[in-house]
């Protein structure tokens, strides 16, 4: 089997969707979506090495803001932006993180991630179906700032379309804890408060409960994955065609 893991010089989150089991027993292909964290901080060979493994669409779902630069020119991609979250200035984001005070992990993570799919639900909606009509050619691949949460959370509904164990959705997700652990040590020791430094820990936090009650909460709410993305607009022909991709 492939490594998921994909060491990309500039980036330290990045790895394939493939090798994961699924409830009928087989297992996701690789080389059809990889997550990855800020592709912006790529280098010139790190850019290579995502061009030398297929990848021909990039699709960045940060914010207008967090954006800094393009791709470099003559790569043969294609780059969409499809921001998930509001602005920083919007008053949905303080409402949120005040819906998790008081909570630490897995419970403040889940209330965020729940809040993030209902607000933003047809944001959520159009990355699916953007990363849906991407799929013909080459390896399609999705980021935002750590590719943790924003990515983390689209990867979680992909694979779950793909009939993906869910304890290896939720194992999948708390990798990223673990790519970037030294990151968010630092991160952490430079907040400039005690409230500060509990908003950062609270923030880098990757517990996989939270993820496996994420898809709990969308089962209770829409009858699952499947169910939340086609009140998100999201076509039965788009999720019959990631389905595709993802099981070969």
């Amino acid at each position: 089997m492939p490594p998921r893991d994909l060491a990309w010089d500039g980036c330290l989150n990045v790895r394939d969707l493939g090798g994961q089991p699924t409830e009928d027993g087989g297992e996701t292909r690789f080389g059809a979506y990889v997550r990855a964290d800020n592709v912006e901080r790529l280098s010139e060979a790190g850019w290579q090495a995502l061009v030398g493994y297929g990848v021909h669409t990039v699709i960045d779902l940060r914010l207008e803001e967090e954006r800094e630069a393009v791709i470099p020119d003559g790569l043969p991609l294609e780059l969409l932006h499809r921001p998930l979250l509001p602005d920083f200035g919007h008053p949905d984001w303080n409402e949120i993180n005040q819906l998790s005070l008081g909570t630490v992990p897995p419970a403040s993570t889940w209330v965020v991630y729940v809040e993030f799919l209902e607000r933003y639900r047809d944001r959520f909606g159009e990355a699916v179906r953007t990363i849906a009509a991407a799929a013909d050619g080459g390896t399609v691949l999705f980021h935002c700032m750590g590719g943790k949460d924003r990515t983390g959370l689209v990867a979680a509904l992909l694979l779950r379309i793909a009939g993906a164990n869910r304890d290896a959705v939720a194992a999948d997700y708390a990798l990223s804890g673990r790519n970037l652990e030294e990151r968010h040590a630092r991160w952490i020791a430079a907040a400039t408060s005690d409230e500060d430094r509990e908003l950062r820990i609270r923030i880098s936090a990757t517990p996989p409960e939270a993820m496996l009650a994420v898809l709990e909460t969308l089962d209770e709410r829409y009858g699952g994955v499947e169910g939340y993305l086609r009140a998100a607009d999201v076509a039965a022909a788009d999720l019959d065609g990631i389905r595709a991709r993802l099981r070969g």
